[in-house]
């Protein structure tokens, strides 16, 4: 798998052969080979390449002679996988283990398997590009790296859906010692949602240094301003406004999941009012909530795709969400970054995780000492 623009993403996979067998392989000299013709568009590469007897042909390079004899195979068939569209997308090459070429029928049926199968993979390819085009520009409007703020330890974990969402976290510091999180969910997918994304978490950054203590206005602000410039679009945000020398965290949210105190005596959602998304209502207003965090206890702010990736009802996911964060081993309690991981991986085992990844996820965890 090597895309001719050189864009990639490049790989070798062998069905019925070692890792070390392909790299037997890849040390003869590539022109030599059948796939490197097709690859390299050298004369000979522009269809099937058929070698039925390789230990009888003349010049035959010795390395591929020798890597030959030790795998076993005495001759190959290659084909390029290729469309009109996304041009050469990589080789498929089969081994014999004794001189054999396929007849007729069978390089028809090859010929089918190969033209689906450049389809497929050439929808693979764009898939993965556009997920890392996402992914990098998501990661540069995201902090590039936590503030370091006396009394709290902080972490965040980010994944990005196939399509690139909206969904951002933000930690900054504030006058007087004091620390804003946040986090929030733009509306949509793809550049758009991302752009967006950027756009409100910089304006709820300007936003929080002129008047974070009192979340509220920020958030007001916030919808007032994607009221005027994205009519079109909503937005869920949480923001708060924390004290490290007194514990003390002032929050407000609109239309955001709840945040989870998680500590050796307690684990239980902070319920912040009742209010609408950004965006929704003609004028956001809703009451902020205060509370204190005791000594070693963590605030755990995420975004609703970790709901939404479980599958189950929203209650249910809440309910996953609460004991995972219930048994978050003792030992990884007084770090905020193993504790996210315990709670993203229980919430999302491998396997659910791969099978609905659409939503975007973020984790932002502060642990107050």
């Amino acid at each position: 798998m090597e895309p001719g623009d050189g864009l990639g993403p490049d790989t070798t996979i062998g069905l019925g052969l070692a890792r070390a067998d392909l790299g037997h392989i890849e040390t003869v000299p590539r022109r030599c080979m059948s796939y490197g013709k097709i690859l390299d568009g050298l004369p000979g590469g522009e269809g099937e390449i058929t070698q039925p007897d390789l230990f009888s042909e003349d010049g035959l390079d010795p390395r591929h002679r020798e890597v030959a004899a030790r795998l076993g195979y005495a001759a190959s068939y290659a084909l390029p996988l290729s469309t009109e569209t996304a041009g050469r997308l990589g080789a498929a090459v089969w081994l014999y283990d004794e001189p054999a070429e396929p007849v007729e029928r069978q390089r028809h049926l090859v010929g089918l398997y190969t033209r689906y199968a450049a389809e497929h993979l050439a929808r693979l390819v764009e898939l993965e590009r556009t997920r890392a085009c996402m992914t990098t520009i998501t990661g540069e409007l995201l902090p590039s790296r936590l503030p370091r703020v006396s009394g709290v330890q902080l972490a965040a974990r980010h994944r990005t859906g196939p399509r690139g969402g909206g969904d951002w976290y933000d930690a900054l510091p504030l006058p007087d010692t004091a620390l804003g999180l946040a986090v929030g969910s733009v509306t949509g997918s793809g550049p758009s949602a991302v752009a967006a994304m950027g756009r409100l978490r910089a304006s709820l950054r300007a936003y929080a240094v002129m008047e974070g203590e009192d979340p509220v206005a920020v958030l007001s602000d916030l919808e007032l301003l994607l009221r005027l410039t994205e009519p079109a679009r909503s937005a869920t945000a949480l923001f708060a406004y924390c004290e490290p020398a007194s514990r003390k965290i002032t929050m407000a949210g609109a239309g955001h999941s709840p945040p989870l105190l998680i500590g050796e005596r307690r684990t239980e959602f902070v319920e912040t009012s009742l209010s609408a998304p950004l965006g929704m209502l003609a004028c956001w207003e809703a009451p902020s909530v205060e509370f204190q965090a005791a000594p070693g206890e963590t605030v755990l702010l995420y975004t609703d795709g970790l709901l939404q990736r479980t599958g189950d009802p929203t209650d249910r996911a809440f309910a996953r969400l609460h004991a995972a964060a219930t048994n978050v081993p003792r030992s990884l309690r007084a770090d905020p970054g193993a504790l996210a991981d315990h709670v993203l991986r229980t919430v999302l085992p491998e396997e659910l995780d791969a099978a609905d990844g659409r939503e975007d996820v973020v984790l932002l965890a502060a642990r107050f000492e």
